[in-house]
């Protein structure tokens, strides 16, 4: 079965951090490009972060030098440090690969 699993997310201070985690089970392994997306009320979902079996990242402008994509060594699972969280970051934050996605994790942030 495949599937990918988000935690982490929260209630957040403006200027805070959090560290967001998919854990990928099934086909989905950490050898796959991994991305992270969100999708806030009202807004199209956009992606933030990718990571390739290689270890090669790339991030949306928006995101650059606050957010950092990674992965576990030992584990399928990837993660995503989110600092020096604004307002605009609140969405919900989803994990895909090969096409599946996760359910999402919500990160909320209070001005």
């Amino acid at each position: 079965q495949v599937q990918l699993v988000e935690s982490g997310g929260g209630l957040v201070q403006a200027g805070g951090s959090l560290r967001l985690s998919c854990a990928a089970s099934g086909l989905i392994t950490t050898s796959n490009t991994m991305r992270w997306y969100r999708q806030a009320p009202g807004k199209q979902r956009e992606g933030v972060a990718s990571m390739t079996a290689g270890g090669s990242t790339g991030y949306a402008d928006s995101v650059k030098a606050r957010f950092t994509i990674s992965r576990a060594s030992t584990s399928n699972t990837v993660f995503l440090q989110v600092n020096s969280l604004k307002p605009e970051d609140a969405a919900v934050y989803y994990c895909e690969a090969l096409g599946f996605w996760g359910q999402g994790t919500q990160v909320t942030v209070s001005s």
